[in-house]
């Protein structure tokens, strides 16, 4: 039974299903009008790949961490003002990664790939898009935003990926956006996909500094768990 204020663990709804076929949406307008063609192989296949990894994703989710679609179906209050500025960012240059593929690989042909470069994508990107569902799986305080969710019982997660890396979304989303502009075989989206990188790690930076000041026991959690990244490197 969900505390008073707390979104009830009911699973996906009416909005979560909605917001997936906005995304789909969106996710072919950007690939085939800068494509300049609905006949790109590598496209479609990326496409059906995603599709099917979000689902995967909604049913993991589903099951072990209901109460999350609720809460991140929309922004709550009390988003860090530096964190207003930059998730927007990310998401933009997320999204870019697809149209600069499609302008790559299917109009321009700027840097041809072969099929070898695009397997490799494939793997990243399930690697790192099941990844990050396994973080959100055991992490109900993972919002959309920075935030204490002191309105949420805000409490350290340390199980599942967090046992050996404290921020496993962050770094698995690395591998996934390096596998988006692989699998559609593009190199010039690789830069997009470093710019997120890197806007990540700053976002890691500002986050974690933030819950070792706010949330009680992180500290302790922190100097258990070392790493925010790369066990033994970040």
């Amino acid at each position: 039974m969900s505390k008073k204020g707390e979104p009830r663990a009911s699973g996906p709804d009416a909005r979560t299903w909605a917001g997936v076929g906005a995304y789909v949406a969106i996710t072919l307008v950007l690939m085939f009008w800068p494509a300049g063609t609905i006949d790109w192989r590598r496209g479609w296949l990326f496409l059906t790949l995603f599709i099917i990894l979000m689902f995967c994703a909604i049913s993991w989710i589903a099951r072990d961490n209901p109460e999350l679609f609720s809460a991140r179906s929309k922004v709550q209050s009390g988003v860090k003002s530096w964190d207003g500025l930059l998730a927007p960012l990310i998401v933009l240059v997320i999204l870019a990664i697809v149209p600069l593929a499609a302008l790559d690989n299917a109009r321009f042909r700027w840097l041809p790939m072969p099929d070898w470069v695009t397997f490799l994508g494939y793997a990243l990107l399930a690697i790192g898009f099941m990844g990050t569902t396994w973080a959100q799986s055991v992490n109900r305080h993972f919002e959309t935003t920075v935030r204490l969710q002191s309105d949420r019982g805000h409490r350290v997660i340390d199980g599942g990926p967090y046992a050996h890396i404290r921020h496993p979304g962050y770094a698995f989303a690395a591998p996934m956006m390096a596998g988006m502009a692989l699998s559609l075989g593009s190199l010039v989206a690789l830069i997009a996909a470093g710019v997120a990188t890197l806007l990540l790690a700053i976002r890691t930076l500002g986050e974690d500094a933030m819950l070792r000041r706010e949330l009680p026991g992180y500290a302790d959690y922190a100097a258990r768990v070392k790493q925010r990244w790369v066990p033994g490197i970040w």
